[in-house]
C-alpha cells in the first residue's frame, strides 16, 4: 500500500488508468517482469485507483494498493515509489509518503466473506460464444461487453476462464485450477452498478469500456478454493488488470466459530 498526499488542489481524474499503468511498468523496467509488457497476456499484478476517489485539497491523504502473487514484483514497485516519490496519476499530483505491506487472505476453509470490486470489472464475451448465451452479435470478430440483460451465466463463465489462464501462468501447474474442481468460485453475485468509461488503452488510442461493479460472496470449501480466491485478490478478475480494472478487496470475512459482527470488527 502506498500512502499518498496531494501536492496541489485538484479534481479527481477518473481517466487515471493509462498514467498509473505507465508508472507501474516504469518501476518494472529492466527487471525480469518487463518482458510481460505488451504481450497481451495477464501481467501478474493489479492495482486499485487512488482512493477515496474524491476531489482533493493540497495535503489530503490518499492510498493506492498494488497487488501481485509475486513478492519480488511488489518489492520492485515499492522500491521505485520510495526512490522517486513524485507520483503523477493523470491530472492528480501526489507525493509518496510511505509504502507498507499487506497480506490479504480470504481465510481458511469454512470462512465466509465477500469480495468487492474496488474498480470496474471488464468482461467481454467472444463472438463465437454469443449464440450459446442467446446474445445478439452485430457481426464481425468484436467481443460484446457484458451487460445485466445477458444474465450472470456468461459473466461467471468468462471470469472462471480468465482466472484459469492466470492460474496456468502464475500458480503451481501441478495443482488444479478453478475449472478443474467441483463447486463455484463464488456463492452469490450482487451487481452494484454498470457504467461506461473512456480508457486510454495505448498512447493515442482511447476506447469506451462498459464496466460493472460487484459484491461476490464466498464460503471457502478447501485449500484449493482458498488458493483460487487469493489468486483473484493478487492478480485481479476479468480483463485489463494492468489498467487497474478488476481489482478486488475483501470487504468482510467471518472465520469459522466467529459471529458476523465479530468477523466484521476483526477485519475493519
Amino acid at each position: 500500500m502506498a500512502h499518498l498526499s496531494a501536492r496541489a488542489d485538484t479534481s479527481y481524474d477518473n481517466a487515471y488508468h493509462h498514467k498509473l499503468r505507465g508508472r507501474i511498468w516504469q518501476a518494472l523496467e529492466g527487471t525480469a517482469y518487463d518482458e510481460r509488457h505488451n504481450t497481451g497476456e495477464p501481467p501478474g499484478f493489479s492495482m486499485s485507483n487512488p482512493f477515496p476517489p474524491h476531489d482533493m485539497a493540497e495535503g489530503d491523504e490518499r492510498k493506492l494498493l498494488v497487488a501481485s502473487h509475486d513478492e519480488q514484483l511488489l518489492a520492485n514497485v515499492a522500491a521505485d515509489l520510495l526512490e522517486d516519490r513524485e507520483l503523477n496519476v493523470g491530472e492528480m499530483p501526489f507525493h509518496v509518503e510511505d509504502v507498507t505491506s499487506l497480506e490479504p487472505d480470504v481465510g481458511e476453509p469454512g470462512t465466509r466473506g465477500t469480495l468487492e470490486t474496488g474498480t470496474g470489472l471488464l468482461v467481454r464475451i467472444p463472438p463465437w460464444k454469443c449464440a450459446e448465451y442467446g446474445i445478439d452479435h452485430p457481426g464481425g470478430d468484436t467481443a460484446v461487453f457484458w451487460r445485466p440483460e445477458h444474465t450472470t451465466e456468461p459473466l461467471v463463465t468468462q471470469l472462471e476462464s480468465n482466472l484459469d489462464q492466470k492460474h496456468e501462468l502464475f500458480a503451481h501447474d501441478h495443482l488444479p485450477g478453478p475449472s478443474d474442481v467441483d463447486g463455484d468460485l463464488f456463492d452469490g453475485y450482487e451487481l452494484l452498478k454498470t457504467f461506461a468509461v473512456p480508457v486510454t488503452v495505448t498512447e493515442g488510442q482511447e476506447m469506451t469500456y462498459v464496466l460493472s461493479k460487484w459484491k461476490f460472496s464466498y464460503t471457502v470449501r478447501d485449500d484449493h478454493h482458498r488458493r483460487h480466491l487469493n489468486l483473484a485478490l493478487d492478480v485481479g478478475l476479468g480483463e485489463r488488470n494492468s489498467l487497474g480494472l478488476g481489482f478486488v478487496n475483501i470487504s468482510d470475512r467471518t472465520r469459522p466459530g466467529e459471529t458476523e459482527l465479530e468477523g466484521e470488527d476483526a477485519f475493519a
